[in-house]
């Protein structure tokens, strides 16, 4: 049996992106990355991002927010800030293979009638998916990490 690369996706919160990048890699790719995801202040995970993702055919109703440091201690091959605040804030892991961060807009501060802040959480699920698919594509066939993934790409203002 092949053991399973450990990835961690951080976000602030840990109610919204970390959260959906948990749901996405285990959804593509279960069978060859353990997914977790944690948060520099975590305040429970955000109904609208069980409501997107479930739209999507991904169940994230089971997951619950985690403190990072109730990871600490645990070694993981890929660590991933999915915030720029988490990114600033994320502890030093020692074992973690790699570090990357992927830049994407808070949806939970969207603001309006709820077509407007769904229409956020969906802008931001799609685009955590293609970070997702690129990553569980490139590092499950051992390719080097390339391309715009491994740089910020703030998702205000329509495409990155």
């Amino acid at each position: 049996m092949t053991r399973q690369a450990k990835v961690l996706f951080l976000c602030t919160g840990n109610s919204c992106r970390s959260q959906m990048a948990e749901g996405w890699l285990r959804h593509v790719a279960g069978e060859t990355f353990e997914a977790f995801s944690a948060g520099t202040a975590p305040v429970g995970v955000n109904p609208d991002a069980v409501r997107v993702m479930a739209e999507r055919g991904i169940d994230i109703s089971g997951q619950h927010s985690k403190a990072v440091a109730q990871l600490a201690g645990h070694h993981f091959g890929y660590v991933i800030t999915v915030c720029d605040q988490a990114g600033e804030a994320c502890p030093v892991f020692p074992g973690a293979a790699r570090r990357l961060h992927w830049s994407h807009d808070d949806p939970a501060r969207a603001t309006g009638p709820e077509a407007d802040r769904l229409a956020a959480f969906r802008r931001v699920r799609d685009l955590i998916e293609a970070d997702v698919r690129r990553f569980a594509i490139e590092v499950g066939a051992g390719q080097p990490l390339t391309g715009e993934l491994w740089r910020s790409h703030p998702t205000s203002g329509g495409e990155p």
